[in-house]
């Protein structure tokens, strides 16, 4: 279980200037076998609780828990090796690789496939089951569209054994008939695999998709 106990975020733009209350003393849990949303207005601090869970900042006040053990004692490093796939907004892909390498790069930091003809296929695999054309799978990444760096960018989290998945809006750059698809893969692991996919979104449709959604405003965070 993924813990927010008593977690508050605070900076300063300035060293004079009064610091600006991002969170202020939030709690939560996030069981694998759930899907969950993280759902508020622009700027409420929505990519910021993601980026706590993930290790990708750290709390002013508080702490992130996994399996009741602070996950700064854990290694930031290490759990996002082993336990945490990030799906990034901005994609954060290898511009020089093509989208299948994308994918098999990040099953080997992983340590999911060292074989690299296994590790091909299962890339092809998921590539294809988001939606990508056969003949996109072996183009760079920069001569994707948009909407298909996403796919490559969701392909490349979910081919890991992480048992948590945070997602900043996965589905932004996509339109409805690729929204539904993705939404029920993300639906397939949590369900089937048993995985817990935690979103933060703009979209009705996956808030209305999750199990459990976790509202944000003016710092305030608690379950609808």
């Amino acid at each position: 279980m993924l813990t927010l106990s008593n977690v508050s975020y605070s900076y300063k733009k300035g060293k004079k200037s009064p610091a600006n209350c991002v969170l202020e003393n939030i709690s939560g849990d996030f069981h694998p076998g759930t899907f969950y949303t993280i759902f508020g207005p622009s700027g409420s601090g929505k990519t910021t609780c993601l980026s706590l869970l993930g290790g990708l900042d750290v709390p002013t006040e508080g702490e992130v828990l996994l399996d009741g053990k602070n996950i700064k004692e854990i290694g930031y490093n290490y759990l996002r090796k082993v336990h945490i796939s990030y799906i990034f907004q901005d994609f954060h892909l290898f511009t020089y690789m093509t989208a299948i390498e994308n994918v098999m790069i990040a099953m080997n930091i992983s340590g999911v496939s060292k074989n690299k003809k296994e590790a091909q296929i299962k890339s092809m695999e998921l590539l294809l089951a988001l939606g990508l054309d056969e003949k996109d799978l072996f183009r760079v990444v920069t001569k994707l569209s948009g909407g298909q760096q996403q796919r490559v960018a969701i392909a490349r989290a979910i081919s890991s054994n992480a048992t948590y998945i945070l997602a900043d809006e996965p589905t932004g750059n996509l339109d409805s008939k690729n929204t539904d698809n993705i939404i029920s893969i993300l639906k397939d692991l949590v369900h089937v695999h048993n995985k817990c996919v935690i979103t933060v979104t703009h979209s009705n449709k996956i808030k209305e998709a999750s199990d459990v959604c976790y509202e944000i405003d003016n710092g305030k965070f608690q379950e609808k």
